[in-house]
């Protein structure tokens, strides 16, 4: 077999993928270098010392700031906006396979969220919480305030994936004699379910690290992204380089399980 000879233009483009990647990941790596800091280090170059201290130091009490508290309340959060999202992305998905009146402005109606600023609408949420005697939490306003941002990418989404879907496969599951709940059980949802993994990760990952939207509508208790930039202001050591260490590789192992399920779901149906 002869390879084929790369030009330089695909070299032009993997230097510019790579510039593209150092882009986004380069900020990180000061973050990740500080907090390994020695027990005496601050939080500027250079290290003094090299040690997993300040990774320890998260699981003592802290003058300043709820480690636990507020990763655990995004954590449930995400779980929540995740499920929700996956839910009704999809029942929107199957109800905009038939053409019906108003879909158009409905579908406008549904994405206008993510063109107004997400400060103005964790604010009317907030607001409009506290008007009807309502206490804002991050477990009520915030939740709503999360699925303002969410909903509309896993509804395009998956208009997406239907729009490529064919519906012979349905046909032929009914031609065999299968009820249209079987159909979906057993046909349709199997083969659309890595986009629905997906669209579950994409829920959860923009809910784990939103700022804006909870701002206003978190109430007493703070979520992670809050928290941290609050401590921002307080903390003088490198354990809030530890933190935001330890919540970077949470995230990209979450990203990592959610794509390894997926391959393993992909050759999976490719066997049958």
């Amino acid at each position: 077999m002869v390879s084929e000879k790369r030009g330089r233009e695909f070299y032009i483009l993997l230097a510019f993928f790579c510039l593209f990647v150092l882009f986004l990941y380069g900020p990180l790596s000061a973050v990740f270098i500080l907090s390994f800091q020695g027990p005496n280090g601050g939080l500027t170059f250079p290290l003094n010392g090299v040690s997993l201290h300040w990774f320890f130091n998260l699981f003592e009490t802290q003058a300043v700031g709820d480690f636990g508290g507020s990763f655990a309340r995004s954590f449930t959060l995400g779980l929540m906006v995740m499920v929700v999202t996956v839910v009704v992305s999809l029942l929107a998905g199957l109800a905009f396979r038939r053409k019906f009146r108003g879909a158009t402005a409905l579908f406008y109606l549904a994405i206008a969220s993510l063109v107004v600023p997400s400060i103005i609408i964790s604010l009317g949420i907030g607001v409009l919480f506290q008007q009807f005697g309502f206490q804002p939490a991050w477990y009520s306003s915030g939740f709503g305030a999360h699925l303002t941002w969410t909903l509309p990418f896993g509804v395009l989404i998956m208009f997406a994936v239907f729009n490529r879907f064919s519906p012979e496969y349905e046909e032929a599951a009914r031609d065999l004699g299968a009820t249209p709940w079987q159909s979906f059980v057993h046909v349709l949802l199997p083969m659309i379910a890595p986009s629905l993994i997906g669209v579950g990760l994409f829920g959860f990952t923009l809910s784990y690290d939103e700022f804006a939207r909870t701002l206003m509508t978190s109430g007493t208790y703070n979520t992670l992204p809050l928290e941290i930039f609050g401590m921002t202001t307080n903390v003088t050591t490198p354990v809030l380089y530890a933190l935001g260490t330890v919540t970077t590789l949470f995230s990209l192992l979450i990203i990592a399980s959610t794509l390894g399920f997926i391959f393993y779901m992909n050759r999976r149906s490719r066997r049958k």
